[in-house]
Order: C-alpha cells, then structure tokens, then sequence
C-alpha cells in the first residue's frame, strides 16, 4: 500500500514542532511539505521555526510561507504560551536551510491538482491557507482525501468561553473549509487537554538520547512552564500531534460524524464550532469530531516516532 500524501499546514509553536517530529520520519506517511501561517507567533517567527526544526531533524521538505493576516479579522498570536520566537526553549545551530519560493496557497493547489492519489491536509494552526486555495482553485476538493485540523471543541474553548485559539484566530476560514463538503476530521481540545506534558513523559523520552528526545525534553520543559503560568496546568496538552499519531493509527482516537458549524457571527460565541453531538437539528453531517482518546497508545506512538530519529 502506497504511503499516505499529506501536507502540514502548521504554524510553530511547540506542540507543531513535534508534530513535525512525528509526520517527519514516519513509514506510513509521505510529508510532501510545510505550509506555514502566523497564529503562534507572527509569519516571520513561524517560519523560521519550521525552517529550524526541518533543519535540525533532517526532514527534507519544501517549507512554503503563506498568509500573514486572517481573511477578515486582526492578528492573534499565542506569545504567552509559546514565547517571544514561537519556540522558546531550545538554541538551534545556523540556520541554513531556506524558504521554497512558493507561495504556501500556491504550493496546496499545484502539489494536489498534479498529485495522482488524493492528498490529505493537516492544519494545526489557523485554516486561513486552505481555505484561500479552496476559494482560489475549488477543483482541489476533488483530490483531497481528508481535512484533519487541531481546533475547536464541542465544549468549551481556551481563549473565550466558546473559542479555541486557531479557530479564533480565523473563523471565517474555518467556516469555508467545513462547508467545502470535504471530508473533515476535527481533533479539538476535548481530546488533546487529556494528553499531558507530565515531567515522567519528559523523562520516558529523554531516555530515547537522540536529537529528537533533545528536542522534544527542552521545547516541553519550557512549555509546561508557560502552561502552569497561564492556566496552572501541571503539565502542557499536546494539542497538535494528535493529528499525526491519528493518521498512523486511527484507533488512537474515537470520532463520531455530526452537523458541525462555526460562528461567525462576531458575538460573544465567535469562533464556536457548533457540534450537535445530539443531532438536536436533524441537519447534514458534515465533520468526525474527536471525543475520546487513548492516551496510553498516543504516548507510544509519540515515543516510536522520536524513536526513528538518529
């Protein structure tokens, strides 16, 4: 069976970083490139971040800058958690490696209309560069096999009330790309809050000694630092690997189909996704939305992934 095609539409931060990490080296999965948005920090910190951690891990992929403003709204970034470069924590070497001179929404719409297998897209960040190629080339959707997106939550979010941070950051991209009438995997926080930084994980992986377990201990000490600081969490969720570690082995996670709908109404619930977990509206479903994890085998599959790493 032909390895799966995916692109990481991401923006780094920590926990992107090891998402990286973990599409970066895997058997199963054909990482054909890094499209990189602001959200974490801004598109200049973001970038050099990806172009570091390709650098550093020997990932060898086209990084592509794309969008540096939301479609509609003002910037967020997440500078709080993440720190002043995005990726507080851990000295790289000179950077070398250099940005692929496409355009992020360029290089989405040429790798998926010349692909000859359909292509999966991970966005662990803001959705804003898929949903400008949906928009600028729609005959992408009939090539892409899946949309898998750390975001939302069908409870609550973690910078409004209603709102997680990359939904927030663009919602009006979200809302083009959940009406696309692509196949949607939305892994939110109901999920990724149950997988933990806790100092014994820090350990486990410092014990593989390699350059991955290096990268991997430093960037999640600094993280849980900044975790407990902000919302006293004893150690950090690791939000975006979860959407790797899903397309390894699905069963890591168990989805259920329902009618999914993002606020834009620009309201206190901005940003919401709506998940009628119920089916109170009895309307089209339209996104698989995470609602339980394994974290014994997520934490495997984080280990066997760094694992592969010299």
């Amino acid at each position: 069976m032909a390895n799966r095609k995916i692109i990481l539409d991401c923006d780094p931060g920590h926990d992107d970083a090891i998402a990286i990490l973990l599409a970066g080296k895997n058997p199963t999965l054909d990482l054909l490139g890094l499209t990189i948005e602001s959200g974490n920090q801004t598109l200049d910190k973001t970038g050099r971040n990806a172009l570091n951690i390709c650098q550093f891990l020997e990932i060898d992929v086209p990084v592509c800058l794309g969008v540096e403003k939301p479609i509609i709204k003002e910037v967020e970034i997440c500078d709080a958690i993440h720190g002043e470069t995005g990726l507080d924590g851990f000295d790289f070497p000179r950077l070398k490696k250099q940005f692929d001179q496409r355009h992020a929404v360029n290089f989405i719409i040429e790798s998926i209309l010349s692909s000859k297998e359909k292509i999966t897209v991970i966005t662990t960040g803001p959705m804003t560069n898929l949903a400008l190629a949906i928009k600028l080339e729609p005959k992408i959707i009939e090539n892409i096999e899946e949309v898998v997106l750390m975001g939302g939550s069908y409870q609550n979010g973690n910078v409004s009330p209603a709102a997680e941070f990359n939904i927030l950051c663009d919602p009006e991209a979200a809302y083009i790309v959940f009406n696309s009438n692509l196949k949607i995997t939305m892994i939110g926080l109901d999920v990724t809050r149950q997988v933990l930084v806790y100092p014994n994980i820090i350990d486990r992986m410092d014990k593989i000694n390699n350059k991955a377990s290096l990268l991997f201990t430093k960037l999640m000490t600094v993280f849980n630092e900044n975790q407990k600081r902000v919302f006293g969490f004893l150690g950090s969720p690791l939000h975006d690997p979860v959407t790797i570690a899903y397309l390894i082995d699905p069963s890591v996670i168990e989805t259920k189909l329902v009618n999914c709908t993002i606020d834009i109404s620009h309201g206190p619930s901005y940003g919401r996704t709506n998940c009628d977990i119920f089916d109170y509206l009895k309307k089209p479903k339209n996104a698989y939305i995470a609602m339980n994890i394994d974290v014994e085998k997520f934490w495997n599959i984080i280990e066997k992934g760094i694992s592969r790493y010299k």
